[in-house]
């Protein structure tokens, strides 16, 4: 293997070039400068994005991840810049998103002196990261590079924080550059034990209302065919999680709808009729299970997970088959039975009868004079053939996208599921765009998580991303808002908004936008924002006090959903 003398700072740009990295985020700073100062010759090789804000780079990171199954990439400077990837970090360790994030540090001799801009960003990031490391001689530089991305995208996927000092990035060293194929003591996928596929076709094959539960292990292991495969042969019905959504096709006729919180009438209601649950890349999260002693007590479980500490945390498995989805779903495909359970799926259509004529249809096909987010969410969806990647941020207007978006293609569904955090839209929305440059993107935003981030604006106008936004606006903390008029007595504490003019402040980027507040005026400005050449800004005015509906109250189970207040 060939060598070649160089600095620190160009070892690592050359490592990402061997990793296949073609787009970074960051901002700059004075401990990461020569790294930045390395990537200045780079610029015919990769793309580097400014954003606006750290919180911004590895949010965009994120979305650039989930439609590409690739790690994200961004880069930090020490002290503020590197905290400032906190959050993002933690909401991709919950998400399970491949990440790698490179700090720039103080130099060696002044580590844990106070110097300025230095901060334990290595104990910090610990809790939120599956792997971190510091590198303080250059010499590491390209064989902690290797590792990171094998652990990042390896077995469950997760971020990853390197922490690189000044004088590392300064300093010389031979560079020559080996993927990572393996790590002593790190065994990321179990090989699935054929045996317990058995015992879980044997279940399978004897179960007369089973259910079928899948997340997003589904979509990050590319077992959409698998799992499409399976339900067909067995007749099963299938429920997904918010990060589950897209690896199925909404409209598939075994697709019975959303599990959780705010999902579909059915899939809640009828966990506690099945005789039999069979679990693929999900966790049982409490925003699925309600009261967790409650959940599904007539049921079997079966769970497909490839990571064994999932494995009974929630709920005790009578199956556990561990592996990837993929191999898994395949194995389980051959070991069960051709089959149909027509009547057990009849039960879900009943269900689904109620749920439209309580919910659905004056949400989608309103008759009150407000808009609705369900309309705004439906005619999105129809003129872009329900083919768009949808990003929602985190709130009322995150379930209603979920549920009434039909996702006809994979990877097509980014959002924040276990952290839950606002401002994750604008910039995951950018980098799902540069992710997928092909593809139409929409960001679906609350007019609070909007304000988190909304100097992302001059990231998108910057780079001229096609990015279409839509604000769904009613001057509230919509969620927080929903839930003190349903469990606090209308004590509406801090969750009303006084916003600006969203319009203006796009058209300041150089972004162009439009504001409806009238049905007669909606179609025509969402065509109006889909047809239009480049990122663009639509605004709508929404009933203020709309709630979300089905809801399953916090502590009750699944059974106690409600349809409407």
């Amino acid at each position: 293997m060939t060598t070649k003398k160089v600095k620190g700072s160009q070892a690592v740009i050359l490592s990402l070039l061997e990793e296949g990295v073609d787009t970074i985020f960051g901002y700059p700073g004075g401990a990461i400068m020569p790294i930045y100062d390395a990537l200045y010759d780079f610029d015919k090789h990769v793309t580097h994005i400014l954003t606006r804000h750290e919180q911004g780079a590895v949010h965009a990171a994120e979305g650039y991840a989930r439609v590409t199954g690739k790690a994200g990439v961004c880069f930090a400077t020490s002290g503020p810049g590197a905290t400032n990837l906190i959050t993002g970090i933690a909401d991709a360790m919950i998400d399970s998103t491949p990440l790698v994030c490179i700090t720039g540090q103080v130099a060696s001799p002044l580590l844990g002196t106070d110097a300025f801009q230095e901060s334990d960003v290595v104990g910090i990031s610990m809790p939120v990261t599956k792997w971190n490391y510091q590198i303080t001689v250059p010499e590491e530089i390209p064989e902690v590079i290797a590792q990171a991305f094998y652990i990042a995208q390896s077995g469950r996927p997760g971020p990853v924080l390197i922490d690189i000092t000044k004088d590392a990035q300064f300093g010389e060293l031979e560079f020559q550059y080996k993927k990572c194929r393996k790590i002593r003591s790190y065994v990321p996928e179990t090989p699935v034990d054929p045996f317990k596929v058995k015992e879980a076709a044997d279940l399978i094959n004897t179960a007369t209302r089973p259910l079928l539960l899948f997340g997003q292990g589904v979509i990050i292991g590319n077992a959409e065919n698998e799992l499409k495969e399976f339900v067909e042969k067995t007749g099963i019905p299938a429920a997904w999680t918010l990060l589950g959504l897209s690896a199925m096709p909404t409209d598939h006729e075994l697709n019975v709808g959303m599990l959780g919180m705010h999902g579909n009438y059915a899939p809640n209601l009828l966990t506690n009729e099945a005789d039999l649950i069979i679990a693929v890349g999900m966790r049982f999260d409490d925003r699925v299970t309600g009261k967790v002693s409650e959940y599904a007590k007539k049921a079997k479980i079966i769970h497909l997970e490839i990571d064994p500490a999932e494995i009974d945390k929630i709920k005790k498995a009578d199956v556990a088959v561990l592996g990837n989805s993929k191999k898994s779903l395949r194995m389980l495909t051959d070991n069960v039975k051709e089959n149909s359970h027509k009547e057990w799926l009849q039960r879900f259509r009943e269900c689904d009868k109620i749920e439209k004529e309580k919910i659905i249809d004056s949400e989608l096909f309103p008759t009150k004079p407000g808009l609705t987010m369900g309309e705004v969410i439906r005619i999105t969806g129809d003129k872009t053939n329900h083919e768009a990647i949808l990003v929602s941020d985190v709130g009322q207007h995150q379930m209603v996208a979920s549920r009434y978006f039909k996702f006809r293609k994979p990877k097509s569904n980014v959002t924040s599921g276990g952290l839950g955090t606002m401002g994750f839209a604008l910039p995951a929305s950018l980098g799902a765009q540069l992710g997928a440059p092909g593809r139409t993107v929409i960001a679906v935003i609350g007019d609070g998580g909007f304000q988190m981030t909304i100097q992302e604006l001059g990231t998108i106008a910057q780079n001229k991303l096609p990015v279409k936004i839509i604000i769904l606006n009613n001057n509230f903390l919509g969620m927080v808002r929903q839930w003190q008029q349903l469990f606090f007595d209308k004590r509406y504490s801090f969750t009303e908004l006084q916003n600006p003019d969203f319009i203006m402040i796009a058209k300041g980027f150089g972004i162009e936008g439009h504001k409806v507040e009238v049905r007669e005026d909606l179609e025509k400005g969402i065509s109006k924002m889909i047809n239009h050449h480049g990122p663009y800004l639509l605004e709508v005015v929404i009933e203020k006090e709309d709630n979300v509906f089905p809801m399953v109250p916090t502590g009750a189970s699944v059974s106690d959903i409600i349809l409407e207040p």
